[in-house]
């Protein structure tokens, strides 16, 4: 029987690099569409670096966004009251998919299943915490997402 380390999400995709690339590319095609580019009309240059830098802590790297940001609870008051909908959401996670796609990330079935997940849910709870009333939890804890399974603020 082996004895190696299983990488982590963020390892396998790349690590911040991959994620920097692809965020940025991604808010490329964001402001360019019809659907979101006003959501994110505002947006400063620095959001693709910070989307980056949350996604590989979620990812299971460096805790930069924690530390440097405010971590899960500062992501959720990005979203407040911003009257986010179902079909906003679904696009930018279409767009976000098909941006991995373009830039050749890991195409496997294991990544892309947790990938898929970890965008699923983390865009359905953008879309809760930015209606009316929805506030931020300042002990949130921040997501981790392996490979099949799920730790964050809802789960344990």
């Amino acid at each position: 029987m082996s004895n190696q380390r299983i990488p982590t999400l963020y390892e396998w995709l790349g690590g911040i690099d991959a994620l920097t690339r692809l965020t940025t590319r991604f808010y490329e095609h964001v402001k360019a569409d019809s659907l979101l580019g006003p959501v994110f009309a505002h947006m400063g240059a620095d959001h693709p670096s910070h989307l980056a830098a949350f996604l590989a802590e979620v990812f299971g790297g460096p805790n930069t966004y924690s530390t440097q940001h405010g971590g899960h609870p500062h992501m959720i008051q990005q979203h407040l009251n911003r009257h986010l909908s179902q079909d906003q959401r679904r696009r930018w996670v279409g767009l976000l998919l098909e941006t991995a796609d373009e830039l050749g990330m890991p195409d496997d079935p294991e990544f892309r299943s947790a990938l898929v997940g970890y965008l699923e849910w983390g865009s359905r709870l953008a879309v809760i915490n930015s209606q009316p009333g929805a506030t931020a939890d300042q002990d949130a804890p921040m997501p981790k997402w392996g490979w099949g399974e799920v730790k964050g603020p809802y789960t344990g």
